[in-house]
């Protein structure tokens, strides 16, 4: 029985380690020296190779090497393969320290002050209580809860929006198409920690911000395909939003003529929310083949309809 790594190298070899030292029964192997492929049951990688089931005709089970797996062609991948996402709770700290610092820095202006630094100006802007500052999290998935539940110790007015409802202490819950507008309009802040779907690929549009209050800032976590970036830069230049942050772009990197890399209204970073940690993510992953082994249920199965 072997597992086939496809992913960063220098982590690989972390992983390495931690599979020779807790778990000698499971060979590890590292893309592209698979050696016998009818070896292979279990392949952890961020990318699938082209032609899966021809290539390894013994894989039982995908493990995506990160939270989301839209990074995958699930409609080129064998219907009846089981794909496992991982849920590395060194994730969801690394996207609760991201959006602490992102809520932070636009909540305490520091664009604009970053900006006055350039400038050699030294004035100083009104600041706004924590509770009177109202910020929003589109996506109520275990990575949103977990954000809002850390957002919550500053005391922002917290609330959130999905397709389908949800009940949440502390945090006004909106669902559906019909209370997004509701749930924007109140939006001070907003974050989106959204899948990206066929359904909310391009959700943030000019139509969204339009709904949010005049003046709002932006932090997408999520994906690039969830972003028109030309309907940012047009509600920037319009004053409709005030700010951005950035994860997370279409195209990675950046081409070097792309507009975000010098706009004052954007802090553009790459990538770099949340990266998987072999020595947080190892247990969770170990689980689920060992799980896997005796027949029960793996932890973060994907539903391959709703594409998370």
């Amino acid at each position: 029985m072997a597992l086939l790594y496809k992913a960063d190298p220098v982590r690989g070899e972390h992983w390495r380690r931690l599979f020779a030292e807790h778990a000698p029964d499971i060979e590890w192997r590292a893309w592209p020296d698979i050696g016998d492929p009818r070896d292979i049951q279990y392949l952890a990688a961020w990318q699938a190779p082209d032609e899966l089931e021809t290539l390894l005709p013994n894989l039982q089970v995908l493990f995506a090497l990160s939270a989301g797996v839209d990074q995958l062609d699930l409609g080129r991948l064998p219907t009846t393969l089981p794909v496992v996402r991982l849920l590395d709770p060194g994730i969801s700290q690394g996207m609760c320290e991201y959006a602490s610092f992102a809520v932070l820095s636009l909540h305490r202006d520091m664009l604009r002050y970053r900006q006055q630094q350039a400038e050699r100006c030294w004035q100083a802007h009104r600041l706004v209580p924590a509770h009177q500052r109202r910020v929003g999290v589109m996506g109520l998935g275990l990575q949103a809860r977990q954000i809002l539940a850390t957002l919550k110790t500053f005391g922002f007015a917290l609330s959130g929006w999905a397709r389908s409802e949800h009940r949440l202490d502390g945090v006004a819950c909106f669902a559906g198409d019909e209370q997004l507008p509701a749930f924007l309009g109140q939006c001070d802040i907003v974050l989106c920690v959204l899948p990206l779907t066929e359904q909310t690929r391009g959700i943030l549009d000019r139509q969204l911000f339009q709904q949010l209050p005049k003046g709002a800032a932006l932090v997408n976590m999520g994906r690039g395909g969830h972003l028109v970036e030309a309907d940012l830069l047009e509600a920037l230049a319009d004053g409709q939003l005030s700010a951005a942050v950035l994860d997370v772009l279409e195209q990675e990197p950046a081409a070097p003529e792309h507009p975000f890399w010098h706009h004052p209204q954007i802090l553009l970073t790459p990538h770099i929310a949340a990266m998987t940690q072999p020595e947080s993510a190892f247990g969770v992953l170990l689980e689920n083949i060992r799980r896997h082994q005796r027949g029960e249920s793996m932890l973060g199965l994907v539903d391959r309809e709703r594409s998370y």
